[in-house]
């Protein structure tokens, strides 16, 4: 009886959806302000390193608060017959793992190509440093922005609009660091900060001291990637041997076995 008050009740809420009277998009969106509060801190720059500027992180939250809210429901009315505290909070866990999926499927994805997104923020400053020379550093900024990695862009047009709008503190800065958290991020945005703050004739000094932290940063990407392309090989040639000594192991077995049977 229960399954077909469920199976009724799914049916009843799928055609209002249709019909438009009930959207959970509209109930997500009207409580936008509450549902921010679960967000992850890293989840924009997750998103960006995934998909770049053509996919919106906002719009793909939504979509995880009500697929979380979704799936705890629908586990919960398989325990609407003898309903209690323990079965309304593994309906609810669920819903929790439902909503962490996505996170932890596009932090995966960072890790995976973590040399790869590592070596672009050096790639850009080097590109910057050469524009520092005739500009300003924001003026700079302002011009690297068509050439800057896509990943950086909405970053680099806020970092650049706050300077503009009179913010000379170091807040933007790291405001910029903290939304894109690739290597040494906060100590390149110092540099750069202090390097905006420099005096004309010391310029060329500090110029000379952030180039070469842009090529120690290089280095150290250029390491990553070749540490990591190393460790790959090694395991698939540890997964090689592994399968080869198993197969000679099933092989000697079988040939025992032949023996024994003549």
């Amino acid at each position: 009886m229960y399954f077909e008050i469920i199976l009724l009740g799914a049916i009843i809420l799928f055609i209002m959806a249709r019909n438009g009277n009930v959207s959970t998009s509209s109930f997500i969106e009207d409580n936008e302000i509450f549902f921010r509060k679960f967000k992850e801190d890293d989840w924009d720059f997750y998103v960006k390193a995934r998909f770049g500027d053509s996919v919106n992180p906002n719009v793909l939250f939504n979509r995880r608060i009500r697929n979380g809210a979704l799936v705890a429901g629908i586990v919960l009315c398989f325990f609407i017959a003898e309903i209690n505290y323990v079965r309304i909070i593994f309906a609810l866990l669920v819903g929790i793992v439902v909503f962490k999926l996505d996170y932890t499927k596009y932090k995966n994805y960072y890790k995976r190509h973590l040399s790869e997104i590592d070596e672009m923020l050096p790639h850009y400053l080097k590109s910057l440093e050469i524009l520092i020379q005739h500009y300003t550093v924001p003026v700079a900024m302002g011009k690297s922005m068509n050439d800057a990695p896509e990943i950086f862009r909405d970053g680099l047009q806020q970092l650049v609009n706050e300077i503009n709008a009179g913010n000379d503190t170091i807040n933007p800065y790291m405001d910029f660091a903290k939304a894109y958290p690739v290597r040494d991020s906060m100590r390149m945005m110092r540099l750069l900060y202090r390097l905006s703050l420099g005096r004309q004739e010391r310029k060329q000094e500090q110029l000379l001291a952030f180039s070469r932290s842009i090529s120690s940063l290089q280095q150290k990407a250029r390491e990553t990637k070749y540490k990591n392309r190393l460790e790959k090989m090694e395991g698939k040639t540890m997964h090689m041997l592994v399968a080869t000594g198993i197969g000679v192991m099933i092989l000697l077995v079988l040939a025992v076995i032949r023996m024994m049977n003549i």
